[in-house]
């Protein structure tokens, strides 16, 4: 009988052992080769995110700025069409102001008045310049000077010719008006009586002791 050779058992344990080991090898090289990508690629996703953050910031900063020269515009067509309509009645408000002063707006003609100058200051038409008023070139027009008066310190406006009227701080009408000027230099004091002056006819004591003692 042939005797049958025994296999080594303990060899191919150990190739099938180095033969399954490798795929772990090679799945733990994978793996940190994956690391390495990641953070190679860590700074490049960084700096996308800061350029798309500033990208975001600028868009945001160009529509704020865009709605408000909208929202000023939209302002500024709104004034535009409120002064060229309601410049003109600033000449019907110049007749009125002559009626009062003749006191002609009586009756229902005052109601009328009251409730016309109720609907302009609703609207925004403000009226200014009384006498008193410091002169201001902006919103004051000189129609004449008319002397001097000691009671002022500035240039006052003496005489409302036509009142004035604005929209806000827009002047739709400088206010016409007469002005008087402080008085220039100094005011001349009225002259005192000099210290020991005597009435026509009295002797001064000194003299009448004099005469007494001769």
């Amino acid at each position: 009988m042939t005797d049958t050779p025994h296999e080594d058992v303990t060899g191919t344990g150990e190739e099938s052992a180095e033969a399954g080991s490798f795929p772990d090898a090679a799945a733990e090289m994978a793996n940190e080769t994956e690391v390495e990508a990641q953070d190679a690629a860590a700074p490049d996703l960084q700096r996308q995110l800061d350029e798309r953050t500033l990208d975001l910031q600028r868009v945001q900063a160009e529509y704020l700025n865009y709605k408000r020269r909208v929202d000023r515009d939209r302002e500024l067509v709104k004034q535009n069409a409120t002064y060229a309509a309601l410049a003109p009645i600033t000449e019907v408000m110049d007749t009125v102001d002559r009626a009062r002063e003749h006191g002609e707006v009586e009756g229902g003609f005052k109601a009328v008045v009251d409730q016309l100058e109720r609907i302009l200051a609703g609207v925004g038409l403000v009226k200014f310049g009384v006498v008193g008023d410091p002169f201001d070139p902006t919103i004051h027009e000189a129609l004449s000077h008319i002397g001097q008066d000691p009671d002022v310190e500035v240039t006052t406006c003496k005489v409302i010719a036509k009142a004035g009227y604005r929209i806000g701080d827009r002047v739709v009408r400088a206010a016409q008006v007469l002005v008087v000027d402080p008085v220039s230099g100094p005011v001349e004091p009225a002259p005192a009586e000099p210290v020991g002056t005597t009435a026509a006819g009295d002797v001064p004591h000194d003299e009448t002791d004099q005469q007494t003692n001769e």
